[in-house]
Protein backbone atom coordinates (compact mmCIF):
# COMPACT_ATOMS: atom_id res chain seq x y z
CA UNK A 1 0.00 0.00 0.00
CA UNK A 2 1.37 3.43 -0.96
CA UNK A 3 1.98 6.21 1.60
CA UNK A 4 -0.86 8.42 0.23
CA UNK A 5 -3.33 5.52 0.20
CA UNK A 6 -2.37 4.37 3.69
CA UNK A 7 -2.67 7.88 5.12
CA UNK A 8 -6.00 8.48 3.38
CA UNK A 9 -7.35 5.20 4.77
CA UNK A 10 -6.35 6.25 8.28
CA UNK A 11 -8.00 9.66 7.95
CA UNK A 12 -11.12 8.14 6.40
CA UNK A 13 -11.31 5.80 9.39
CA UNK A 14 -11.26 8.80 11.76
CA UNK A 15 -14.09 10.48 9.86
CA UNK A 16 -16.21 7.34 9.63
CA UNK A 17 -15.76 6.71 13.36
CA UNK A 18 -16.89 10.26 14.07
CA UNK A 19 -20.01 10.00 11.91
CA UNK A 20 -20.94 6.59 13.29
CA UNK A 21 -20.59 7.89 16.84
CA UNK A 22 -22.81 10.83 15.98
CA UNK A 23 -25.45 8.59 14.42
CA UNK A 24 -25.37 6.18 17.37
CA UNK A 25 -26.04 9.13 19.66
CA UNK A 26 -29.30 9.69 17.73
CA UNK A 27 -29.33 13.47 18.13
CA UNK A 28 -32.69 15.16 17.94
CA UNK A 29 -33.72 17.26 14.98
CA UNK A 30 -33.13 20.39 17.04
CA UNK A 31 -29.54 19.42 17.86
CA UNK A 32 -28.90 18.55 14.23
CA UNK A 33 -30.19 22.00 13.26
CA UNK A 34 -27.97 23.72 15.85
CA UNK A 35 -24.88 21.78 14.74
CA UNK A 36 -25.61 22.43 11.06
CA UNK A 37 -25.98 26.15 11.72
CA UNK A 38 -22.71 26.28 13.65
CA UNK A 39 -20.93 24.36 10.88
CA UNK A 40 -22.25 26.85 8.33
CA UNK A 41 -21.05 29.76 10.47
CA UNK A 42 -17.62 28.14 10.75
CA UNK A 43 -17.47 27.64 6.97
CA UNK A 44 -18.58 31.18 6.21
CA UNK A 45 -16.09 32.53 8.73
CA UNK A 46 -13.26 30.72 6.96
CA UNK A 47 -14.40 31.83 3.51
CA UNK A 48 -14.84 35.44 4.65
CA UNK A 49 -11.13 35.71 5.38
CA UNK A 50 -10.01 34.04 2.15
CA UNK A 51 -8.01 37.15 1.21
CA UNK A 52 -5.89 36.73 4.36
CA UNK A 53 -4.06 33.38 4.14
CA UNK A 54 -4.22 31.30 7.33
CA UNK A 55 -6.43 33.85 9.09
CA UNK A 56 -9.66 32.02 9.90
CA UNK A 57 -11.99 31.71 12.91
CA UNK A 58 -12.93 28.06 12.28
CA UNK A 59 -10.43 26.74 14.84
CA UNK A 60 -11.84 28.93 17.61
CA UNK A 61 -15.43 28.07 16.64
CA UNK A 62 -14.85 24.31 16.53
CA UNK A 63 -12.96 24.31 19.82
CA UNK A 64 -15.61 26.36 21.64
CA UNK A 65 -18.45 24.21 20.27
CA UNK A 66 -16.74 21.10 21.63
CA UNK A 67 -15.96 22.90 24.89
CA UNK A 68 -19.59 23.97 25.41
CA UNK A 69 -21.67 21.21 23.75
CA UNK A 70 -19.49 18.12 23.88
CA UNK A 71 -17.38 15.90 21.61
CA UNK A 72 -19.82 14.95 18.86
CA UNK A 73 -21.07 18.48 18.10
CA UNK A 74 -17.47 19.74 18.28
CA UNK A 75 -16.16 17.09 15.90
CA UNK A 76 -19.05 17.60 13.49
CA UNK A 77 -18.77 21.39 13.36
CA UNK A 78 -15.00 21.23 12.73
CA UNK A 79 -15.25 18.55 10.04
CA UNK A 80 -18.36 19.85 8.26
CA UNK A 81 -17.12 23.42 8.49
CA UNK A 82 -13.98 22.50 6.57
CA UNK A 83 -15.89 20.48 3.98
CA UNK A 84 -18.48 23.21 3.41
CA UNK A 85 -15.91 26.01 3.15
CA UNK A 86 -14.02 24.04 0.51
CA UNK A 87 -17.12 24.19 -1.68
CA UNK A 88 -15.96 27.75 -2.37
CA UNK A 89 -12.21 27.42 -1.85
CA UNK A 90 -11.87 24.16 -3.77
CA UNK A 91 -12.01 20.49 -2.82
CA UNK A 92 -9.03 18.19 -3.13
CA UNK A 93 -7.30 15.15 -1.63
CA UNK A 94 -6.45 17.36 1.32
CA UNK A 95 -10.13 17.87 2.25
CA UNK A 96 -10.50 14.66 4.32
CA UNK A 97 -7.32 15.60 6.19
CA UNK A 98 -8.68 19.04 6.95
CA UNK A 99 -11.98 17.55 8.07
CA UNK A 100 -10.22 15.12 10.40
CA UNK A 101 -7.82 17.76 11.74
CA UNK A 102 -10.46 20.32 12.61
CA UNK A 103 -12.84 17.61 13.79
CA UNK A 104 -10.14 16.68 16.29
CA UNK A 105 -9.99 20.34 17.32
CA UNK A 106 -13.65 20.01 18.35
CA UNK A 107 -12.85 16.84 20.28
CA UNK A 108 -9.97 18.62 22.02
CA UNK A 109 -12.40 21.37 23.06
CA UNK A 110 -14.71 18.75 24.58
CA UNK A 111 -11.84 17.23 26.58
CA UNK A 112 -10.85 20.70 27.74
CA UNK A 113 -14.41 21.44 28.80
CA UNK A 114 -14.68 18.20 30.75
CA UNK A 115 -11.32 18.66 32.53
CA UNK A 116 -11.96 22.31 33.42
CA UNK A 117 -15.70 21.97 34.23
CA UNK A 118 -16.11 24.69 31.57
CA UNK A 119 -14.63 27.35 33.82
CA UNK A 120 -11.84 28.69 31.62
CA UNK A 121 -11.37 32.42 31.23
CA UNK A 122 -10.85 34.46 28.08
CA UNK A 123 -7.05 34.20 27.98
CA UNK A 124 -7.09 30.47 28.70
CA UNK A 125 -9.56 29.79 25.90
CA UNK A 126 -7.56 31.96 23.52
CA UNK A 127 -4.38 30.02 24.32
CA UNK A 128 -6.25 26.76 23.76
CA UNK A 129 -7.36 28.03 20.34
CA UNK A 130 -3.76 28.83 19.41
CA UNK A 131 -2.46 25.47 20.61
CA UNK A 132 -5.08 23.43 18.78
CA UNK A 133 -4.49 25.50 15.64
CA UNK A 134 -0.82 24.47 15.77
CA UNK A 135 -1.83 20.83 16.21
CA UNK A 136 -4.29 20.97 13.31
CA UNK A 137 -1.80 22.60 10.97
CA UNK A 138 0.80 20.05 12.07
CA UNK A 139 -1.57 17.34 10.89
CA UNK A 140 -1.73 19.08 7.52
CA UNK A 141 2.08 19.03 7.48
CA UNK A 142 1.81 15.26 7.82
CA UNK A 143 -0.48 15.27 4.78
CA UNK A 144 2.07 17.25 2.76
CA UNK A 145 4.75 14.79 3.86
CA UNK A 146 2.76 11.69 2.89
CA UNK A 147 2.03 12.94 -0.63
CA UNK A 148 5.62 14.06 -1.16
CA UNK A 149 8.36 12.10 -2.87
CA UNK A 150 10.44 11.56 0.26
CA UNK A 151 9.11 10.12 3.53
CA UNK A 152 12.17 10.58 5.68
CA UNK A 153 12.32 12.44 8.98
CA UNK A 154 14.46 15.10 7.33
CA UNK A 155 11.82 15.68 4.68
CA UNK A 156 9.14 16.12 7.35
CA UNK A 157 11.27 18.58 9.32
CA UNK A 158 11.88 20.54 6.13
CA UNK A 159 8.11 20.92 5.68
CA UNK A 160 7.15 21.52 9.32
CA UNK A 161 10.07 23.71 10.29
CA UNK A 162 10.67 25.40 6.96
CA UNK A 163 8.08 26.23 4.33
CA UNK A 164 5.00 25.71 6.51
CA UNK A 165 6.21 27.29 9.73
CA UNK A 166 5.40 30.96 8.95
CA UNK A 167 1.87 30.03 7.84
CA UNK A 168 1.32 27.84 10.88
CA UNK A 169 2.41 30.62 13.22
CA UNK A 170 0.06 33.08 11.51
CA UNK A 171 -2.77 30.56 11.87
CA UNK A 172 -2.04 30.07 15.57
CA UNK A 173 -1.80 33.83 16.17
CA UNK A 174 -5.06 34.50 14.34
CA UNK A 175 -6.80 31.72 16.26
CA UNK A 176 -5.53 33.21 19.51
CA UNK A 177 -7.02 36.60 18.68
CA UNK A 178 -10.30 35.11 17.47
CA UNK A 179 -10.51 33.20 20.72
CA UNK A 180 -9.71 36.34 22.66
CA UNK A 181 -12.40 38.23 20.77
CA UNK A 182 -15.39 35.90 21.09
CA UNK A 183 -14.63 32.54 22.76
CA UNK A 184 -16.18 33.27 26.21
CA UNK A 185 -19.25 34.89 24.68
CA UNK A 186 -19.80 32.01 22.25
CA UNK A 187 -19.29 29.50 25.08
CA UNK A 188 -21.90 31.25 27.22
CA UNK A 189 -24.34 31.40 24.32
CA UNK A 190 -23.91 27.69 23.63
CA UNK A 191 -24.24 26.93 27.33
CA UNK A 192 -27.58 28.66 27.15
CA UNK A 193 -28.49 26.62 24.08
CA UNK A 194 -27.54 23.46 25.96
CA UNK A 195 -29.63 24.45 28.94
CA UNK A 196 -32.55 25.48 26.75
CA UNK A 197 -32.39 22.20 24.90
CA UNK A 198 -32.53 20.45 28.23
CA UNK A 199 -35.85 22.12 28.78
CA UNK A 200 -37.27 22.89 25.38
CA UNK A 201 -35.97 20.68 22.63
CA UNK A 202 -38.39 20.67 19.75
CA UNK A 203 -38.89 17.20 18.42
CA UNK A 204 -41.77 15.80 16.47
CA UNK A 205 -44.71 15.04 18.66
CA UNK A 206 -43.46 15.37 22.23
CA UNK A 207 -44.17 18.89 23.32
CA UNK A 208 -46.36 17.81 26.13
CA UNK A 209 -43.65 17.29 28.77
CA UNK A 210 -42.64 20.90 29.41
CA UNK A 211 -46.18 22.05 29.61
CA UNK A 212 -46.94 19.33 32.07
CA UNK A 213 -43.98 20.38 34.08
CA UNK A 214 -44.77 24.02 34.03
CA UNK A 215 -48.24 23.48 35.19
CA UNK A 216 -47.24 20.98 37.84
CA UNK A 217 -43.70 21.70 38.88
CA UNK A 218 -43.63 25.06 40.51
CA UNK A 219 -40.55 25.43 42.69
CA UNK A 220 -41.48 27.93 45.34
CA UNK A 221 -41.91 28.32 49.04
CA UNK A 222 -43.68 25.15 49.95
CA UNK A 223 -43.61 22.78 52.86
CA UNK A 224 -44.07 19.37 51.30
CA UNK A 225 -43.63 17.73 47.93
CA UNK A 226 -46.67 17.81 45.68
CA UNK A 227 -48.66 20.04 48.03
CA UNK A 228 -51.26 21.87 45.95
CA UNK A 229 -50.46 25.57 45.90
CA UNK A 230 -53.09 26.58 43.41
CA UNK A 231 -56.36 25.19 42.21
CA UNK A 232 -55.83 22.88 39.23
CA UNK A 233 -56.84 24.43 35.93
CA UNK A 234 -58.18 21.07 34.81
CA UNK A 235 -58.92 18.09 37.01
CA UNK A 236 -58.44 15.44 34.32
CA UNK A 237 -54.79 15.31 33.19
CA UNK A 238 -55.12 11.76 31.83
CA UNK A 239 -54.53 12.70 28.14
CA UNK A 240 -51.17 14.33 28.92
CA UNK A 241 -50.14 11.47 31.20
CA UNK A 242 -51.10 8.88 28.57
CA UNK A 243 -49.13 10.78 25.96
CA UNK A 244 -46.01 10.85 28.13
CA UNK A 245 -46.35 7.16 28.87
CA UNK A 246 -46.61 6.43 25.13
CA UNK A 247 -43.40 8.42 24.49
CA UNK A 248 -41.31 6.23 26.81
CA UNK A 249 -38.50 4.30 25.10
CA UNK A 250 -37.69 0.61 25.56
CA UNK A 251 -34.82 1.43 27.95
CA UNK A 252 -37.25 3.24 30.26
CA UNK A 253 -36.04 6.69 29.29
CA UNK A 254 -37.34 9.49 27.08
CA UNK A 255 -36.07 11.29 24.02
CA UNK A 256 -36.77 14.74 22.66
CA UNK A 257 -39.83 13.33 20.91
CA UNK A 258 -41.78 10.09 20.79
CA UNK A 259 -39.73 7.46 18.99
CA UNK A 260 -36.39 9.25 19.42
CA UNK A 261 -33.53 7.73 21.41
CA UNK A 262 -33.56 8.52 25.09
CA UNK A 263 -31.08 10.77 26.87
CA UNK A 264 -30.53 11.93 30.40
CA UNK A 265 -31.93 15.35 29.55
CA UNK A 266 -35.38 14.30 28.53
CA UNK A 267 -35.60 11.37 30.92
CA UNK A 268 -34.99 13.80 33.76
CA UNK A 269 -37.64 16.27 32.63
CA UNK A 270 -40.14 13.48 32.03
CA UNK A 271 -39.59 12.13 35.54
CA UNK A 272 -40.16 15.56 37.08
CA UNK A 273 -43.27 16.22 35.01
CA UNK A 274 -44.81 12.84 35.77
CA UNK A 275 -44.26 13.23 39.50
CA UNK A 276 -45.67 16.74 39.46
CA UNK A 277 -48.85 15.39 37.92
CA UNK A 278 -49.15 12.73 40.61
CA UNK A 279 -47.80 9.78 38.57
CA UNK A 280 -44.86 7.96 40.21
CA UNK A 281 -42.18 7.80 37.47
CA UNK A 282 -40.67 4.69 39.04
CA UNK A 283 -43.84 2.75 38.20
CA UNK A 284 -43.80 3.66 34.51
CA UNK A 285 -42.13 0.85 32.57
CA UNK A 286 -41.46 -0.09 28.97
CA UNK A 287 -40.07 -3.54 28.14
CA UNK A 288 -39.32 -4.09 31.81
CA UNK A 289 -37.29 -0.88 32.23
CA UNK A 290 -38.34 2.05 34.41
CA UNK A 291 -37.48 5.74 34.32
CA UNK A 292 -35.18 5.16 37.27
CA UNK A 293 -33.37 2.40 35.36
CA UNK A 294 -32.75 4.82 32.51
CA UNK A 295 -31.48 7.55 34.83
CA UNK A 296 -28.97 5.15 36.33
CA UNK A 297 -27.86 3.87 32.92
CA UNK A 298 -27.40 7.44 31.66
CA UNK A 299 -25.44 8.65 34.72
CA UNK A 300 -22.16 8.48 32.83
CA UNK A 301 -23.30 11.20 30.42
CA UNK A 302 -23.68 13.92 33.08
CA UNK A 303 -21.70 17.06 32.29
CA UNK A 304 -21.77 20.33 34.17
CA UNK A 305 -24.00 21.70 36.91
CA UNK A 306 -27.18 21.76 34.83
CA UNK A 307 -27.10 17.99 34.24
CA UNK A 308 -26.36 17.33 37.91
CA UNK A 309 -29.17 19.59 39.12
CA UNK A 310 -31.73 18.04 36.82
CA UNK A 311 -30.69 14.50 37.80
CA UNK A 312 -31.02 15.27 41.51
CA UNK A 313 -34.54 16.58 40.89
CA UNK A 314 -35.42 13.58 38.72
CA UNK A 315 -34.23 11.14 41.38
CA UNK A 316 -36.27 13.02 43.96
CA UNK A 317 -39.29 12.75 41.67
CA UNK A 318 -38.75 8.98 41.50
CA UNK A 319 -38.58 8.74 45.28
CA UNK A 320 -34.96 7.55 45.10
CA UNK A 321 -31.95 8.72 47.17
CA UNK A 322 -30.50 11.86 45.58
CA UNK A 323 -27.05 11.89 47.14
CA UNK A 324 -25.36 9.80 44.48
CA UNK A 325 -25.98 7.75 41.35
CA UNK A 326 -23.84 5.04 39.82
CA UNK A 327 -21.22 5.69 42.52
CA UNK A 328 -20.99 9.40 41.74
CA UNK A 329 -21.75 11.92 44.49
CA UNK A 330 -24.22 14.30 42.91
CA UNK A 331 -24.49 16.79 45.76
CA UNK A 332 -20.71 16.90 46.17
CA UNK A 333 -20.25 17.41 42.44
CA UNK A 334 -22.81 20.22 42.42
CA UNK A 335 -21.31 22.04 45.40
CA UNK A 336 -17.96 22.19 43.57
CA UNK A 337 -19.56 24.66 41.17
CA UNK A 338 -20.37 27.05 44.01
CA UNK A 339 -18.37 30.26 43.76
CA UNK A 340 -17.16 32.58 46.49
CA UNK A 341 -19.95 35.08 45.72
CA UNK A 342 -22.59 32.43 46.48
CA UNK A 343 -23.56 31.73 42.86
CA UNK A 344 -23.24 28.47 40.98
CA UNK A 345 -21.06 28.85 37.89
CA UNK A 346 -21.91 32.57 37.93
CA UNK A 347 -25.23 32.15 36.10
CA UNK A 348 -28.77 33.00 37.21
CA UNK A 349 -30.41 29.87 35.81
CA UNK A 350 -27.79 27.46 37.18
CA UNK A 351 -27.93 29.14 40.59
CA UNK A 352 -31.73 28.89 40.69
CA UNK A 353 -31.67 25.21 39.81
CA UNK A 354 -28.87 24.58 42.29
CA UNK A 355 -31.22 25.94 44.94
CA UNK A 356 -33.99 23.59 43.78
CA UNK A 357 -31.63 20.61 43.73
CA UNK A 358 -30.09 21.30 47.12
CA UNK A 359 -33.54 21.75 48.62
CA UNK A 360 -34.44 18.36 47.13
CA UNK A 361 -31.33 16.95 48.81
CA UNK A 362 -32.50 18.24 52.19
CA UNK A 363 -30.38 21.38 52.50
CA UNK A 364 -32.08 23.98 54.71
CA UNK A 365 -33.17 27.23 53.01
CA UNK A 366 -31.89 29.10 56.07
CA UNK A 367 -28.43 27.54 55.83
CA UNK A 368 -25.42 29.52 54.57
CA UNK A 369 -25.26 27.87 51.13
CA UNK A 370 -28.81 28.61 50.04
CA UNK A 371 -28.94 31.96 51.80
CA UNK A 372 -25.83 33.10 49.94
CA UNK A 373 -27.20 31.77 46.65
CA UNK A 374 -30.50 33.60 47.20
CA UNK A 375 -28.70 36.83 48.10
CA UNK A 376 -26.60 36.57 44.95
CA UNK A 377 -29.70 35.97 42.83
CA UNK A 378 -31.41 39.01 44.31
CA UNK A 379 -28.44 41.16 43.29
CA UNK A 380 -28.79 40.02 39.67
CA UNK A 381 -32.27 41.47 39.25
CA UNK A 382 -32.44 44.07 36.48
CA UNK A 383 -34.09 47.46 36.78
CA UNK A 384 -37.17 46.18 34.91
CA UNK A 385 -37.68 43.51 37.60
CA UNK A 386 -36.59 40.66 35.35
CA UNK A 387 -33.59 38.35 35.30
CA UNK A 388 -31.37 37.12 32.48
CA UNK A 389 -29.73 33.80 31.70
CA UNK A 390 -26.24 34.79 32.78
CA UNK A 391 -26.07 37.61 35.32
CA UNK A 392 -27.02 41.22 36.04
CA UNK A 393 -26.90 43.57 33.05
CA UNK A 394 -27.99 41.20 30.29
CA UNK A 395 -31.46 41.55 28.81
CA UNK A 396 -34.26 40.11 30.95
CA UNK A 397 -36.47 37.30 29.71
CA UNK A 398 -39.55 35.50 30.98
CA UNK A 399 -38.07 32.00 31.37
CA UNK A 400 -35.11 33.05 33.48
CA UNK A 401 -37.15 35.55 35.50
CA UNK A 402 -39.62 32.81 36.45
CA UNK A 403 -36.81 30.41 37.40
CA UNK A 404 -34.95 33.07 39.40
CA UNK A 405 -38.18 34.08 41.15
CA UNK A 406 -38.71 30.49 42.26
CA UNK A 407 -35.07 30.27 43.30
CA UNK A 408 -35.47 33.35 45.49
CA UNK A 409 -38.53 31.84 47.15
CA UNK A 410 -36.90 28.45 47.67
CA UNK A 411 -33.89 30.14 49.30
CA UNK A 412 -36.09 31.77 51.92
CA UNK A 413 -36.99 35.13 50.36
CA UNK A 414 -40.41 36.28 51.57
CA UNK A 415 -43.26 36.45 49.08
CA UNK A 416 -43.89 40.05 50.04
CA UNK A 417 -40.32 41.22 49.40
CA UNK A 418 -39.59 43.91 46.84
CA UNK A 419 -37.56 41.55 44.66
CA UNK A 420 -40.46 39.10 44.44
CA UNK A 421 -43.03 41.81 43.70
CA UNK A 422 -40.88 43.30 40.93
CA UNK A 423 -40.30 39.89 39.32
CA UNK A 424 -44.05 39.14 39.42
CA UNK A 425 -44.78 42.52 37.83
CA UNK A 426 -42.28 41.77 35.05
CA UNK A 427 -43.97 38.44 34.30
CA UNK A 428 -47.45 39.95 34.28
CA UNK A 429 -46.31 42.81 32.08
CA UNK A 430 -44.86 40.41 29.50
CA UNK A 431 -48.22 38.76 28.77
CA UNK A 432 -49.46 38.99 25.20
CA UNK A 433 -53.07 39.55 24.14
CA UNK A 434 -53.44 35.84 23.34
CA UNK A 435 -52.91 35.14 27.04
CA UNK A 436 -49.51 33.51 26.57
CA UNK A 437 -46.02 34.66 27.42
CA UNK A 438 -43.11 35.19 25.02
CA UNK A 439 -39.50 34.47 25.88
CA UNK A 440 -38.84 38.20 25.68
CA UNK A 441 -41.54 40.90 25.96
CA UNK A 442 -43.00 41.69 22.54
CA UNK A 443 -42.17 38.32 21.02
CA UNK A 444 -44.43 35.44 20.05
CA UNK A 445 -46.05 33.51 22.88
CA UNK A 446 -44.90 29.95 23.41
CA UNK A 447 -45.70 27.05 25.71
CA UNK A 448 -42.31 26.98 27.38
CA UNK A 449 -42.23 30.61 28.48
CA UNK A 450 -45.90 30.52 29.46
CA UNK A 451 -45.33 27.39 31.54
CA UNK A 452 -42.36 28.95 33.31
CA UNK A 453 -44.35 32.11 34.00
CA UNK A 454 -47.19 30.08 35.47
CA UNK A 455 -44.72 28.29 37.73
CA UNK A 456 -43.30 31.59 38.93
CA UNK A 457 -46.72 33.12 39.56
CA UNK A 458 -47.94 30.10 41.53
CA UNK A 459 -44.74 30.02 43.59
CA UNK A 460 -45.25 33.69 44.44
CA UNK A 461 -48.85 33.05 45.54
CA UNK A 462 -50.48 34.64 42.49
CA UNK A 463 -53.35 32.98 40.65
CA UNK A 464 -52.43 32.50 36.97
CA UNK A 465 -56.15 32.35 36.16
CA UNK A 466 -56.44 35.99 37.23
CA UNK A 467 -53.61 37.22 34.99
CA UNK A 468 -55.36 38.68 31.95
CA UNK A 469 -54.23 41.52 29.72
CA UNK A 470 -57.06 43.73 28.45
CA UNK A 471 -59.61 41.02 28.98
CA UNK A 472 -57.53 38.34 27.26
CA UNK A 473 -57.59 34.75 28.36
CA UNK A 474 -55.25 33.64 31.11
CA UNK A 475 -51.85 31.92 30.65
CA UNK A 476 -53.59 28.67 31.56
CA UNK A 477 -56.12 29.25 28.80
CA UNK A 478 -53.29 29.78 26.34
CA UNK A 479 -51.68 26.51 27.40
CA UNK A 480 -54.97 24.68 27.02
CA UNK A 481 -55.25 25.98 23.45
CA UNK A 482 -52.04 24.14 22.56
CA UNK A 483 -53.08 20.73 23.90
CA UNK A 484 -53.80 18.25 21.11
CA UNK A 485 -56.43 15.49 21.38
CA UNK A 486 -53.65 12.93 22.04
CA UNK A 487 -52.41 14.94 25.04
CA UNK A 488 -49.29 16.39 23.41
CA UNK A 489 -48.65 20.11 23.58
CA UNK A 490 -47.48 22.25 20.70
CA UNK A 491 -44.62 24.68 21.30
CA UNK A 492 -46.61 27.63 19.93
CA UNK A 493 -49.62 28.52 17.79
CA UNK A 494 -47.44 28.75 14.69
CA UNK A 495 -45.38 25.61 15.35
CA UNK A 496 -46.34 21.97 14.87
CA UNK A 497 -43.43 20.90 17.08
CA UNK A 498 -44.38 19.11 20.30
CA UNK A 499 -41.28 18.56 22.50
CA UNK A 500 -41.65 16.03 25.31
CA UNK A 501 -40.31 18.39 27.94
CA UNK A 502 -42.90 21.02 26.97
CA UNK A 503 -45.73 18.67 27.84
CA UNK A 504 -44.13 18.04 31.23
CA UNK A 505 -43.97 21.72 32.06
CA UNK A 506 -47.49 22.36 30.82
CA UNK A 507 -48.85 19.49 32.86
CA UNK A 508 -47.31 20.94 36.00
CA UNK A 509 -48.90 24.29 35.33
CA UNK A 510 -52.31 22.82 34.55
CA UNK A 511 -52.20 20.76 37.74
CA UNK A 512 -51.35 23.87 39.75
CA UNK A 513 -48.90 21.96 41.93
CA UNK A 514 -45.50 22.96 43.29
CA UNK A 515 -42.17 21.69 42.09
CA UNK A 516 -41.26 18.54 44.04
CA UNK A 517 -38.13 19.63 45.85
CA UNK A 518 -38.87 19.78 49.57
Amino acid sequence: MSWPLASFTLVAGVLVAGWLAYERARPSARMVAVVATLAAVAALGRDAFVALPEVKPITAIALVVGYALGPLPGFTVGALGMFASNMLLGQGPYTPWQMAAWGLVGLAGAVLGRLSDRRLGRLQLACACALTALCATEMMNVYEWTVGASHTAAAFLLIAGGTALPFNLVDAGASFFFGLAFAPELARMLARVRTRMDVRWEGAGAATLPLLLALVMVPGAHASAFRVSARPARADLAPELRYLASAQDSDGGFGAAAGEGSSELYTGWAAIGLAAAGRDPATLRRDGHSVLDALRAQAGTLEGPGDIERTILALRACGAPVGSIDGKSLVGALVRYRQADGSFAGEDILTAFAIFALRAAGVSPTGPTLTAAGDWLARQQNADGGFSFAAHGSASDVDDTAAALQGLLDSGTARGSGAVRRAVAYLQGAQNLDGGMPQEPGGESNAQSTAWAVQGLIAAGRSPAAVRRRGSRSPLGYLESLVAPNGSVRYSRTSSQSPVWVTAEALAALAGKPFPVS
